[in-house]
């Protein structure tokens, strides 16, 4: 009896182990089962990521840091591979974060001091330098002509190597359908002003006006290279007193005759030594693989990825819908719902991975709210070879499905997308709406820019909260959202086992389909946006026929001037696109590999 209990056992043993063993062979060290996506674990890593602990997860700061570092632990946890740089789940990139005051800012008016943030303040944009001159008065600052407005407060006034003080606003200030509203940026005033041969800028406000404009760094540009100042209206009331005139006097008769009002101010002079400092910050992509079993194929990547930056407290130059508000942004639509899709998928394809043809590279993309800046530092820098991406599957706000609709994009990038998503929309009883175009305004477009067939899967905000406060994990539908996972894992896997890649096709421009609306041309670049280059760096020639690409214009070219006034920032193009016709032809000089090349572009 002993003998037969001593061989059962022996032979339960031996079962155990050879299922063990199965499990070893098919699951594989570090594996962890076959999770299902469920809307509880959804909801667990919003809360976590849409919490106002995480204080808007913008980018370079703790709170994006902590959300760093909770990816990394989940994907380890899950048995993910590192994908970044030197073994690491990060790939680092720096990007210019803010401006703050240096220590030797000063301003006095005929040899008297003024006290900073009292008295004056200096402007995000302003150059470093010091000053000292004399003063003339620009009114608005405009110099317009067009077929229904013409207004120069330039005529006959010298400016030359001298401060110009300019009135913020303009004469309709409270309609923003006014002919006048597109020209009262302030600074547009200072480039017109500096073309102008300005040495200086000075701004006062309308008697509306109270305080100073707080200082505040607006992401996107670069420093003017003349200083430019905010007075405090009690200060420029002194100065236009020389004049014998006042702010008052003077808005009252240009609103009311709607003509310009411009003269000398005599015997004041105006010292000023303006000091900015830039600040940066480090970003971090987060990157994970899961690496096929299949030799023939396991060096090919499918890449999902998802940007886990929102817009931290908003603000001037955040994408803030509510600019002048200063709130949390918690973005758990935007794109807190991305990133947990994207830790799910992560924890089911690995769990599964003996399913696997091809491998799998999931990234977590920073800064995309500034202008896709992780996508762009990845394509850039990739941590795979470029070729081996066979498709990029991007998930931004997928968080609020409604009547069973999902968008997905980019299925105009190859021939196989659409009747491929189309069987899998049949079966999960999921209605899938298409959009052909490869660009769209997310992480995917950096992918498309490089011929890499793209889906981007959407469900919009129905409830109106995109890039806003409210943006919060109480109107997450995350039942909804394991839906479209469902879709995005079954593609994930079929799309490694076939046999053959999805072929490339272009499907649209390779930018964003809008124009400025006082822009009458278009050079047929993608400017880059990031990035702390004096100019305009082109990402991209997006039409090989326009009049870039004719000039001779490539991609990391950096536009120092067009028709030879500077460019500086994406601002300054802009305003210098807004003054050319249809038909001219101008000089522009690029910088390439450290030379300056002067091209004529032909509009």
């Amino acid at each position: 009896m002993t003998d037969n209990r001593r061989l059962l056992s022996t032979i339960l043993i031996i079962i155990v182990v050879g299922c063990c063993f199965y499990w070893f062979r098919q699951v594989g060290p570090g594996d962890i089962g076959s999770p299902d996506i469920t809307a509880r674990d959804i909801m667990k890593h919003i809360r976590f990521l849409a919490d106002d602990e995480r204080a808007g997860r913008s980018p370079g700061t703790r709170e994006s840091r902590d959300v760093i570092s909770y990816l990394i632990k989940n994907l380890r946890s899950f048995g993910v591979q590192p994908g970044g740089n030197n073994g690491s789940f990060k790939q680092n990139f720096s990007l210019l974060d803010s401006v703050k005051l240096g220590k030797n800012n000063s301003v006095s008016v005929n040899e008297k001091p003024l006290n900073i943030e009292q008295d004056y303040i200096p402007l995000w944009f302003s150059g470093n330098a010091t000053l000292s001159n004399d003063i003339v008065f620009a009114g608005y600052g405009f110099n317009l002509v067009s077929d229904s407005l013409v207004w120069n407060d330039y005529k006959n006034l010298n400016v030359e190597g001298k401060w110009v003080m300019v009135m913020r606003h303009s004469p309709e200030r409270d309609s923003p359908h006014s002919i006048y509203a597109p020209h009262a940026d302030l600074h547009k005033k200072m480039i017109e002003a500096r073309d102008r041969g300005a040495a200086g800028i000075l701004f006062v406000s309308q008697i509306e006006d109270t305080t100073l404009i707080p200082f505040k760094y607006i992401s996107g540009y670069s420093k003017s290279g003349i200083p430019a100042i905010h007075l405090s209206n009690n200060v420029a009331d002194i100065i236009l007193k020389n004049a014998g005139t006042s702010r008052k006097t003077i808005q009252n008769k240009m609103n009311r005759l709607l003509k310009p009002v411009s003269f000398n101010i005599p015997n004041v002079t105006i010292s000023a030594n303006v000091e900015l400092k830039n600040i940066y910050s480090r970003a971090a992509n987060v990157i994970g693989k899961i690496i096929s079993r299949n030799h023939r194929y396991r060096d090919e990547y499918i890449v999902i990825g998802a940007h886990f930056d929102h817009l931290g407290y908003g603000g001037p130059g955040s994408g803030s819908l509510k600019p002048d508000t200063s709130a949390i942004h918690n973005g758990a639509n935007d794109n807190a719902s991305g990133v947990a899709g994207l830790l799910e998928l992560a924890h089911k394809l690995q769990s599964n991975k003996q399913l696997l043809k091809r491998s799998i590279l999931l990234i977590g993309f920073d800064a995309e709210e500034k202008g896709l800046l992780g996508s762009k530092h990845f394509i850039a820098n990739p941590t795979i070879e470029k070729t081996n991406i066979i498709t990029m599957i991007n998930m931004d706000m997928i968080g609020k499905m409604k009547d069973s609709t999902a968008m997905v994009g980019g299925v105009g990038t190859s021939p196989i997308f659409e009747p491929f998503l189309s069987g899998l929309s049949k079966i999960s009883n999921l209605n899938l709406e298409y959009d052909q175009a490869g660009y769209g305004p997310s992480d995917h477009a950096s992918f498309y820019a490089e011929d890499i067939p793209v889906l981007f899967f959407f469900t919009g905000d129905y409830s109106d909260h995109y890039h806003l406060p409210e943006d919060d994990w109480q109107d997450i539908n995350a039942s909804g959202e394991t839906r479209i996972l469902g879709i995005i894992y079954k593609t994930a896997i079929d799309l490694s086992r076939n046999e053959a890649r999805p072929a490339f096709t272009i499907a649209g421009p390779k930018k964003r389909p809008t124009q400025r609306r006082n822009q009458k041309v278009k050079l047929g670049i993608i400017p880059y946006y990031g990035g702390t280059t004096e100019g305009l760096k082109v990402d991209k020639i997006y039409d090989p026929s326009g009049p870039a690409a004719k000039a001779g214009i490539r991609s990391g070219d950096v536009i120092k001037s067009i028709n030879r006034k500077p460019i500086k920032d994406i601002y300054e193009y802009m305003k210098r696109m807004e003054e050319i016709k249809p038909g001219q032809s101008v000089p522009v000089d690029i910088k390439r590999d450290g030379k300056i090349i002067m091209l004529t572009v032909r509009f």
